[in-house]
């Protein structure tokens, strides 16, 4: 029996998905770095291989037995990552595993992009035909690796390329930079708060990867895989505050001014390769709308979001007390 490849595996998302797919019966491999904390993996019967994807040679001698690929991993956006990580990650270690995939003539390769590819969604909602208008080094590569992944699929390959938006729930930690400030009673808002902003409950987001990876109507096409609903950063907040039975954040400045200073610091720490207290990529936050349409998800591959906001708020909370993050 052949065997599922899940890249970024040991991350939060591929780690959700290796283990629903094991609970399906599937056996399931990851490429794993010798650094990687393999243990959980390892507990529910996920086969590691040390693969570096960046070395073709050592991804072509580990697809044998490989019949269907979740490839996952990417270089994540850090202030300072070096574009040609972004690169070498995001695209030609793309590039290796479907050389691979094409070569072994897999039955399936789901491939991780973005929303981010589409940028600042200036009529929302967009669908997955609205243009793509990157805004950083990191969209940029991830949009190339889409649009490679898209050719192959083209030649013959079969594939599927998911877009996820914001993904949240117990096991993530990112967003707790924003539960943290509303729970200790320190979070500024930077601008009216009026944004709009899309979410994924990672019980959500797997379920639309696994979609992704065994319907017949998934072939060949690109999927926005989000929650039913948007809302915006002031609503966003003020939910999270209610669950954590915090008062609701009054403090609030204008964007325009913080945006410049972001800037400024920027051009002050970056050549002294030293983290700015504030940055311009963390301030648009609260300035660019993001919004999806998940209809042809819906439509064409039985797609449905199961964990309404409120309740992936309440649980993430939840999981963050237990943890002693907040």
């Amino acid at each position: 029996m052949g065997k599922t490849l899940v890249t970024g595996a040991t991350g939060f998302t591929g780690g959700r998905i290796a283990s629903a797919l094991v609970e399906k019966g599937e056996p399931v491999v990851a490429f794993v770095r010798a650094t990687s904390h393999i243990q959980e993996l390892l507990k529910i019967g996920v086969e590691c291989r040390q693969v570096d994807i960046k070395d073709r040679r050592s991804v072509l001698d580990n697809f044998d037995d490989v019949t269907k690929v979740y490839h996952i991993a990417a270089a994540y956006r850090t202030e300072y990552s070096h574009q040609d990580e972004f690169r070498l990650v995001n695209v030609e270690a793309t590039r290796h595993l479907l050389d691979a995939a094409k070569m072994a003539n897999v039955d399936r390769f789901v491939h991780c992009s973005t929303v981010g590819v589409q940028g600042e969604i200036e009529h929302p909602p967009a669908t997955e035909d609205y243009r793509c208008k990157p805004g950083d080094h990191y969209q940029d590569s991830k949009l190339e690796g889409e649009r490679l992944a898209a050719q192959y699929f083209a030649d013959g390959l079969k594939g599927t390329i998911v877009r996820p938006v914001g993904i949240y729930g117990p096991g993530d930690s990112r967003f707790l930079k924003l539960f943290k400030p509303i729970s200790k009673g320190y979070f500024v808002m930077i601008g009216s708060g009026d944004v709009l902003y899309h979410l994924t409950y990672i019980d959500d987001i797997v379920q639309g990867f696994l979609l992704a990876g065994e319907h017949p109507r998934a072939i060949g096409e690109v999927f926005t895989i989000a929650g039913e609903t948007y809302t915006t950063l002031k609503e966003l907040v003020d939910k999270i505050a209610r669950i954590l039975g915090k008062p609701r954040p009054r403090f609030r400045v204008p964007y325009f001014p913080v945006f410049q200073l972001s800037v400024a610091c920027d051009k002050i720490f970056r050549p002294l390769g030293m983290n700015p207290p504030l940055y311009p990529r963390r301030v648009e936050f609260f300035k660019k709308d993001r919004a999806f349409s998940i209809e042809k998800a819906k439509k064409l591959i039985g797609y449905s979001p199961r964990v309404e906001l409120d309740e992936g708020l309440a649980r993430t909370a939840e999981w963050y007390k237990r943890m002693g993050m907040i």
